[in-house]
């Protein structure tokens, strides 16, 4: 008995002291890493990050090592890009070495594989892009300005009413839009069974696939024998998370196909999909992607949404001038629609500017490379972890002066006219990992704003109170 357990500590010992040998040894690369704060042993410098938010911890950095940075979690390299002009270099620029995801151990434990946006660079990722490309491109995005205005006229109403929740509204009103195409679901309000799974999803994955804090199960893969109780926090609910991804992948989904057989389905994605022949895209592949619209496009236009009342209590004067501008374009019994968007850039610069105010991604998605690469004379190792910290390129000084201040006009050319497309902004991504879906996005958030502003009178003290800024 005393032999077998000297037999199991020591082997235990010589594997412990394996895996800090190989996380801890000195790699030798032909020319410096990118500047960085001084790793510790084994540890890298995981001790000196905010895991909960990191973006801020890069931000600092950034003003010491400089506007591309090199940390290192449990033997894994990050490369943290403090710069748009770094950004467009690297991922617009040199895309075909930085398009993959890395490998993020704890999302596929959660059962979130099937998301596009985290699908590594390949033909999987083609043939979502693809389908998306069919139903959320410019042209397409466009035809769908009767839904936009519906179901932004039904999201004032809602706003109107004293009782109700703002940030549940705009919850309602991305979901109605985007499970109106993908599944031809209307939301029925934010008690909504799919829209309160999809909150949870999200709401769980965000914390789930943070690379950093999954570094560990990359480190220590015998951590994944463990309970998931074992690790507390939000990866304790990865079993949790696994069951309603479960859920959303195929009740929705079966959901369509009752309405097909009983003759009740309207025009959606899904529905196009199993009325007819498809070779090339089986089931499983078409649940994937109609879930990941609308579990990403929920989160990403409500969070605006939000955003931007917030934005219209603590700045009347940008409110103000916007409603000036719609009230000199557009008669005041009718709301604003697309056809009006060309003479209401203002309100343009508004949503550009919440989305740099407040970024909803702060370090968006990772990328990882495929192969070594040389940035400014500093080496990015193949298989490094690839950020960009959107934080800190909201706040870069030299492009946003005053840039915690909350002003539209900086995104106007002194002729008043949009200085840069909309669909460019750095929320959307980069290279070909550029959000496919950012046309939809962009009309109904601009949909939204527009039928909100000429009601702020009535809705902003209503949002004062919610916000506690009363």
């Amino acid at each position: 008995m005393l032999f077998t357990y000297i037999l199991t500590s020591g082997i235990s010992c010589i594997v412990a002291l394996v895996i800090v040998s190989g996380l801890t040894r000195r790699r030798v690369y032909p020319l410096p890493l990118p500047p960085g704060p001084c790793p510790l042993p084994f540890f890298g410098n995981v001790l000196q990050l905010d895991t909960k938010r990191p973006w801020l911890t890069y931000t600092a950095w950034g003003k010491t090592f400089g506007k591309i940075i090199h940390s290192r979690i449990f033997g894994i390299d990050f490369v943290i890009i403090n710069s748009e002009s770094i950004a467009r270099e690297l991922l617009d620029r040199r895309s075909a070495n930085y398009s993959t995801r890395p490998v993020i151990r704890t999302n596929e434990l959660a059962g979130l594989t099937f998301n596009t946006v985290l699908l590594p660079y390949g033909e999987t990722l083609r043939q979502h892009r693809k389908i998306f490309h069919q139903v959320l491109r410019a042209d397409v995005a466009v035809s769908y300005h009767e839904m936009y205005s519906r179901l932004a006229s039904e999201l004032v109403i809602n706003l109107l009413d004293a009782t109700s929740n703002p940030q549940k509204h705009t919850e309602t009103y991305a979901a109605s839009l985007i499970m109106g195409v993908t599944y031809g679901y209307l939301a029925r309000g934010h008690e909504d069974l799919f829209v309160s799974r999809a909150r949870e999803l999200f709401d769980i994955s965000i914390h789930i696939f943070s690379p950093e804090r999954a570094a560990i199960f990359t480190a220590f893969p015998f951590l994944e024998k463990l309970p998931f109780w074992c690790f507390g926090g939000s990866l304790a609910l990865m079993g949790r998370c696994r069951e309603l991804s479960r859920q959303l992948l195929n009740e929705p989904f079966n959901e369509v196909r009752a309405q097909i057989a009983n003759g009740t389905a309207v025009h959606s994605l899904v529905a196009d999909f199993l009325s007819q022949a498809h070779d090339n895209t089986d089931e499983d592949t078409m649940k994937a992607i109609a879930l990941t619209g609308y579990v990403v496009g929920i989160d990403t236009t409500a969070s605006t949404l939000k955003m931007f009342l917030l934005a219209m209590v603590l700045y009347p004067d940008v409110q103000a001038r916007a409603r000036a501008e719609i009230d000199q374009v557009v008669r005041h019994d009718e709301m604003p629609c697309l056809d009006d968007r060309a003479s209401l850039p203002y309100l343009d610069a508004i949503i550009c500017e919440v989305m740099r105010w407040c970024p909803v991604a702060p370090l968006g998605m990772p990328h990882a490379t495929l192969n070594d690469d040389v940035y400014d004379g500093y080496f990015i190792p193949k298989g490094a972890i690839v950020m960009v910290n959107q934080w800190a390129l909201s706040r870069d000084e030299d492009i946003f002066p005053d840039a915690s201040r909350f002003d539209p006009s900086r995104h106007l050319t002194v002729e008043g006219k949009l200085k840069n497309p909309f669909v460019n902004h750095f929320a959307f991504g980069h290279g070909r990992r550029t959000c496919p879906g950012r046309w939809f996005a962009e009309n109904s958030l601009w949909t939204a704003v527009a039928a909100i502003l000429p009601s702020c009178a009535l809705i902003m003290p209503k949002t004062q109170t919610e916000t506690g800024l009363r």
